[in-house]
């Protein structure tokens, strides 16, 4: 909650010529001895703010209470806005007035400081079962930075089959998903999701990132918690082909399961279907071979053929049931 007081005195330095302690203590409902620290820690940090002695003394932010705040550095303007984002625990008023700051801003801070804003998500609710705290990843501050300055990336990683690779990134900004951290970046193969603990080499570089026009971090990180949402809950995906006639089938028996990916040269549909397991959704297509064609995986084509064996062995010859 120190933040959220420190944010709260540096609007009231803005409000006000000049504040006192006991102001301070009475607005934010702390003792004065905590307001005389933070006020403190402000000017510590290098808002560049003073104090006055004596009977009608106070602190005052340099240059009057509607200074530009010429003396904050670009970093320690990108540290502050970062309290303004999607990431911050913050409470939404003080996100909400820290982010009219901008306008007080110098305008070469104001870019950065609204991208600082916007460079990082906060999602806590965590992916199945939640997990033991995971140490701060190692290159968070130097891909955090490229995110707000925009610049792109020589991202060293390693998946999760243990395969190395170095590739050029353009960060879109970082999420924080329970204790997991992601980077967010497109790619020349398009938008990629990299997990920071997996990163082994990040370096910075001043080249611009290529994004297209339109695209965030919040809008893209709702279709990537979307379409992982669907994979956790249907982990099997089948890649098929399927006669026209047999689409409307094929819809009935799996719903919203069903994804048509479109028409191949033959007039075949390329269609992808997803469930929870191999052998249900073998038993749940076996109606439909007239039309379907299941080309992976493997494993649901081995169901189906059994089914088609038990099938014969129970109805086959005399065609009545033992």
């Amino acid at each position: 909650m120190r933040s959220d007081r420190l944010v709260a005195i540096l609007l009231m330095l803005q409000r006000r010529e000049q504040v006192t302690a006991a102001e301070v203590a009475a607005e934010l409902e702390v003792s004065e001895r905590t307001a005389r620290r933070d006020l403190d820690a402000l000017g510590q940090s290098g808002i560049p703010i003073y104090s006055i002695q004596g009977r009608h003394g106070g602190w005052r932010l340099l240059g009057g209470g509607r200074t530009d705040l010429s003396g904050l550095t670009a970093s320690e303007t990108r540290a502050l806005f970062l309290v303004a984002g999607p990431a911050s625990t913050a409470t939404p008023a003080v996100r909400s007035a820290l982010r009219k700051l901008v306008r007080a801003l110098p305008e070469s801070f104001r870019d950065e400081a609204e991208a600082a804003a916007s460079s990082r998500i906060l999602d806590s609710q965590p992916w199945g079962s939640p997990r033991t705290e995971r140490p701060r990843p190692p290159f968070l501050d130097d891909l955090q930075d490229a995110a707000i300055r925009g610049v792109q990336v020589r991202l060293g990683y390693v998946d999760s089959s243990g395969a190395a690779s170095d590739r050029i990134v353009h960060p879109l900004g970082i999420v924080a998903k329970g204790s997991s951290w992601y980077l967010v970046a497109y790619t020349e193969t398009g938008r990629r999701t990299f997990r920071m603990d997996r990163v082994s080499s990040a370096v910075v570089t001043e080249a611009a990132v290529i994004i297209p026009d339109g695209v965030d971090l919040s809008g893209s990180w709702q279709e990537i918690a979307a379409d992982i949402d669907v994979r956790r809950s249907s982990p099997v995906e089948i890649l098929a082909t399927c006669e026209p006639e047999g689409l409307d089938y094929l819809r009935v028996a799996v719903g919203d399961n069903l994804e048509i990916r479109g028409a191949d040269a033959d007039g075949r549909i390329s269609v992808v279907i997803r469930g929870p397991g191999e052998y249900g959704l073998a038993g749940l297509l076996a109606g439909l071979v007239e039309w379907l064609d299941i080309i992976e995986p493997s494993g649901v084509r081995d169901h189906l053929a059994s089914i088609g064996n038990a099938l014969v062995e129970r109805y086959g010859g005399s065609g009545t049931a033992r």
